[in-house]
């Protein structure tokens, strides 16, 4: 038996919680039913992004390569900021449905690489401009196309020309059921300096 299979089954007696902290935490918790308390029913409308970092949501919590317990009273995630952007990075960024000429559509490029079934390992990548993230011209450019037109993405943009962007990898290594290695590595892609800010972060989600 391996050491995952013998945590799978501490956890299936109940004798070891190994699943208490995990994955839990939303990317996207703005724009979603979960939060649509608008007289019309458009989600989407009364909470876009932009409201994402000033409003307080009631049914959950968002964030990068966020983790929490498994009743998310208590939630960490990452924040960056690459010293350009008018807010810090602490949520995916995507479209409404009314704004992407396709429809609603995350505009990022993240990837979950790895994941025990207990999460006594995890690890998520995030590709982060160095340059400001054009927030403003992905709505504008995605709404004035048809259809029939391809969609406008962030790699469009040409914030990721000649490797000028940061790769940016959050891991998680459980010693016990409470006890968790957070582990935060920071690479520049590009051949010059570049600022980047990492502000890893713990909250009580708003009960």
């Amino acid at each position: 038996m391996t050491l995952e299979e013998q945590r799978l089954e501490e956890s299936r007696q109940r004798r070891a919680h190994w699943k208490r902290w995990g994955p839990y935490v939303s990317e996207r918790q703005w724009g979603t039913v979960r939060e649509d308390y608008s007289s019309s029913g458009s989600a989407w409308n009364y909470f876009p992004h932009d409201h994402a970092r000033s409003r307080a949501y009631r049914w959950g919590e968002d964030g990068l390569a966020g983790i929490s317990d498994r009743h998310q009273l208590i939630c960490f995630a990452l924040a960056l900021w690459n010293g350009k952007d008018p807010i810090l990075k602490e949520r995916l960024f995507g479209l409404t449905g009314s704004e992407g000429n396709h429809g609603e559509d995350v505009k990022e490029y993240y990837y979950y690489l790895d994941s025990t079934p207990t999460h006594s390992y995890m690890k998520f990548l995030y590709k982060y401009p160095q340059s400001e993230f054009p927030y403003a011209w992905l709505v504008e450019e995605n709404r004035r196309r048809g259809r029939n037109e391809f969609e406008f993405e962030l790699m469009d943009t040409g914030v990721f020309d000649a490797d000028r962007y940061f790769d940016v990898f959050v891991e998680y290594a459980k010693v016990s059921p409470e006890d968790i290695l957070i582990q935060i590595t920071a690479c520049n892609r590009g051949l010059d300096a570049a600022e980047l800010h990492l502000l890893p972060t713990f909250w009580f989600r708003n009960t």
